[in-house]
This record gives C-alpha cells, structure tokens and sequence, in this order.
C-alpha cells in the first residue's frame, strides 16, 4: 500500500497493492501495520459500515462532534463515488477547505479522513457499495450535518445538468458553515 498525504493536514490517498493474472485479482484491503507505517495513524477502528447508493445519491456531510469524532477509511467495492472531506479542525490552517476525489471499484483506491473532518459522498454510478472502516462508534447525541451546497465551502459536486441529486431530509437540513 502506498499513501499519498494531501494538501489538508491528516488526510490521505491510499493505493492497495493490486496483484492480477489471468484468473482475477487479489487486493489486501486492510493491513493495521501497514496503514500505521504509512500514515502514521494507529489504525484503531471499532465499526465497519456499508451503504448502497443509486446514481446521484448525496449523502453527508456528516461528523460527530468531539469526543466522539470519528476517523474513517472509506473505499469503494462496486460503483463509483466523488469523495469529500472538509477540515472542521477549528486550529488547523486548512480550516474550512475541502478536498474532493473519485473512489471506484476500478481504481481501488482509499480515502484515509482522519477525526476533524465532515466527509460526505455523491455516488456516480447505479448500486453503489461504499464501504468504511470508523475509528469511533455512532454516536447519535453527538452527529452533525453540514449542508453539502453550502456556498461558503464551495464544492463543486461534478453533477450533471439536469440532474438533481437525491438527498435525504436529514441531509437537507443540514447545518450551514460557520467559520
């Protein structure tokens, strides 16, 4: 597995080593001492989820506030997702920025978002599995939502014109960014 950091602190791209012949693919997933050597996190998770998403599904962006806060690993099984994080970390220089990019079953890759991030997904494509490893349990006292058209933030959710996402209640509710 190689991890590439990105431009927030904490954040990072992992690539899984991919081993193919002409049977198929085999692929670790999931390494403890390989996510801590290469991310420099312990690698601690406690619940694993799982959701299944029609094309242009939003779901997020979602949080649970401290000390709750969850770290998560989050990687696509079948389908394709654009992947966002945004840093809530109120003394961190990337407070407020986010960073946005696609996960598919075809490139295997991971996003690692560390606890102090909002993380919310569109999903791409029909019957979407996104899996993700969490560092916290669900804590509904402590969940947050942040509305994902959110101006402040301004992110650019590649959806097609014409094409209206399909956002739950809860979601639609969300909280607006106050810096």
């Amino acid at each position: 597995m190689t991890a590439t950091p990105l431009p927030l602190s904490g954040l990072f791209l992992l690539s899984p080593r991919v081993f193919a012949d002409d049977r198929g693919s085999f692929t670790e997933t999931w390494n403890a001492a390989t996510f801590a050597a290469a991310t420099g996190c312990d690698g601690v998770f406690v619940q694993d989820n799982q959701s299944i998403s029609h094309a242009w599904v939003l779901r997020g962006l979602h949080h649970q506030a401290a000390p709750h806060a969850q770290g998560k690993l989050v990687r696509v099984a079948s389908g394709a997702i654009w992947d966002v994080a945004v840093d809530i970390r109120p003394d961190s220089p990337t407070y407020g920025s986010h960073y946005g990019t696609e996960l598919s079953a075809e490139n295997g890759l991971q996003l690692w978002i560390p606890p102090g991030f909002a993380h919310g997904f569109l999903s791409l494509r029909p019957d979407t599995m996104v899996h993700y490893k969490c560092t916290a349990l669900y804590h509904p006292p402590s969940e947050r939502t942040l509305h994902w058209a959110d101006p402040h933030l301004g992110i650019a959710w590649p959806i097609p014109a014409g094409v209206a996402p399909l956002v739950s209640p809860k979601d639609e509710l969300g909280a607006p960014w106050e810096k």
